[in-house]
């Protein structure tokens, strides 16, 4: 099991379907048809743009609603699976055989895996999150017409209760940035790095469907889910982008009084997107691996900053008490079956769910490449665990200290700021203020190149047939391609257009990921076998 070669499951080769034009190094069809398909959909949004904008004004609302069951159970499957794997003799198989070693040190492998996972994120809702479930909460419920809930309060809310409602806010918060996102990623990842190193397949997501459809896998088939892999990479890193670039204007505005314009949005992506370019040509390891080095630092000194001039204690106490709360209310927040709390369970959880989903081909072919040599075990509490933890320490520092100041009464004006100025909102109140929100703006800056070069790079392995070294050219056009969307989205429909683009691929795809548990399971029963 130490030879991938030894193992290899097919004679379909790396690249054999590819085709050479113009000194490029291409997935025939793959390439064409995402490429044609996306950029025909950037031009349609252009010269239609009110009609797009009405198109995502109803798609969002119309999947959220009819598809939510889809979402949530998928989501619980891959928990459970992910826990299953590190509880079970398969988690002592290693991705790679039996002597490979790890590429990174647990350092540049956990920062580029928690940066292109979660990034622009967490500094977009570190404060704005748990400010509005509290809110929704301590008013408690409302009902409408047959019945209805019109609120968007977490499960019973609390009404009046400031103390249960901060509970409930941070449980609900860390419910959306905990367990389930990173049991998507893992289960992706897993699935890629696993068939790519142990069973010698080209690292593409058709391959993680061989056990399930044969040969038939490299066939059109396989053409539809590398596609669709493609569309849910670019949407939904064009929804990520305009987060951010939404933030960073707002964080500029607030220091420096740069115009907050659709303008200066599309300005701020074509620099940004610049800065990507860059790192792109620069490689994985001289580029995307010492920019994710530089996010952890960057967020670990605002996250220690905050911390230390926050109220510290409180914060601290916070931490233990909100991962209390959402280990005790994750049955609850899990359960798809007579909620009463629609608006909550479709328009946060929902989104959230398909916007990981519309991530995972991007964030999981990510993982996969910089996991060699690890064990499944150590893989997935690297890639699930321990990732709970930081973003509920996150979540904490940020909301609690959010949340302090409201309780308080001190936060009239955090309340009444717009989602993209709540965290500098927040920092007015501490001292080191502008300090607080220059780091802020560049931590969203370097956060949003990282997710950009690093997804570019994802999307060019695919269409170019599973090949990691193909042409710059390809990384570059997929750069630009990726930059163009968000300043499309944008324009046509605001940060809507961009969450409802994200919802429409997720959907598809996570039916896809459920195919993919199995496929890795019985890929995982066979190596044991093997082994034997």
């Amino acid at each position: 099991m130490t030879d991938t070669n030894d193992n290899k499951e097919t004679d379909y080769e790396v690249g054999q379907d590819n085709v050479q034009p113009f000194g490029l190094d291409i997935h025939n069809p793959v390439f064409a048809i995402s490429a044609v398909t996306i950029v025909a959909f950037v031009f349609f949004s252009l010269v239609f743009k009110e009609q797009a904008g009405e198109f995502f004004g109803w798609l969002r609302p119309t999947l959220t609603s009819n598809f939510d069951w889809v979402f949530m159970i998928a989501c619980n499957i891959f928990v459970v699976f992910c826990l299953f794997l590190i509880v079970t003799p398969y988690g002592s198989i290693r991705l790679g055989g039996d002597d490979a070693k790890p590429d990174y040190s647990y350092m540049g492998w956990f920062s580029m895996l928690f940066a292109a996972g979660m990034g622009i994120g967490l500094v977009f809702w570190g404060v704005a999150e748990p400010i509005s479930h509290y809110g929704s909460s301590l008013g408690g419920t409302a009902v409408g017409e047959g019945g209805v809930r019109t609120d968007w309060a977490p499960l019973g809310a609390a009404a009046g209760d400031t103390e249960a409602a901060r509970d409930l806010a941070m449980a609900a918060t860390i419910f959306h940035w905990g367990l389930h996102p990173w049991a998507i990623y893992a289960v992706v990842a897993l699935a890629l790095a696993f068939f790519s190193f142990n069973r010698g397949l080209p690292l593409t997501m058709r391959s993680v469907f061989y056990p399930l459809f044969g040969e038939a896998t490299w066939g059109p088939l396989g053409h539809i889910i590398d596609v669709l892999a493609v569309f849910a990479t670019i949407f939904g890193l064009a929804t990520s982008l305009g987060l951010g670039a939404t933030q960073a204007l707002a964080g500029l505005n607030y220091l420096f009084g740069v115009p907050v314009t659709d303008g200066m949005k599309v300005l701020l992506i074509i620099a940004i997107t610049l800065f990507a370019l860059v790192s792109v040509v620069a490689g994985l390891d001289k580029g995307v691996k010492r920019l994710s080095e530089a996010n952890m630092i960057l967020a670990a000194v605002l996250l220690v900053l905050v911390l230390l001039v926050g109220p510290t204690l409180l914060i601290i106490s916070g931490f233990f008490s909100g991962l209390g709360e959402y280990i005790v209310r994750l049955p609850a927040l899990s359960n798809w079956v007579g909620r009463e709390d629609t608006n909550f369970m479709q328009g946060w959880t929902t989104f959230y769910w398909a916007w990981w989903i519309s991530w995972s081909p991007f964030v999981g072919m990510f993982i996969a490449r910089i996991s060699r040599g690890r064990s499944i075990r150590e893989f997935i509490i690297c890639v699930l665990l321990i990732p709970t933890v930081v973003g509920a320490l996150w979540m904490s520092v940020f909301g609690g200290a959010a949340l302090d100041q409201i309780m308080s009464g001190a936060g009239d004006a955090l309340s009444a700021a717009g989602l993209e100025l709540k965290m500098f909102t927040m920092f007015e109140a501490f001292p080191m203020t502008s300090l607080l929100s220059f780091v802020g703006i560049v931590l969203v800056v370097v956060f949003f190149v990282t997710s950009s070069d690093s997804g570019s790079l994802v999307i060019d392995t695919i269409t170019a047939g599973g090949k990691t070294n193909a042409p710059t050219a390809q990384r570059v056009f997929w750069c630009v391609l990726e930059g163009a969307i968000a300043i499309v989205l944008l324009l046509g429909g605001g940060l809507g257009a961009l969450q409802a683009a994200a919802i429409a691929t997720g959907f598809p795809f996570a039916i896809v990921l459920v195919l993919m548990c199995l496929s890795i399971f019985i890929g995982l029963v066979n190596e044991r076998r093997r082994a034997k």
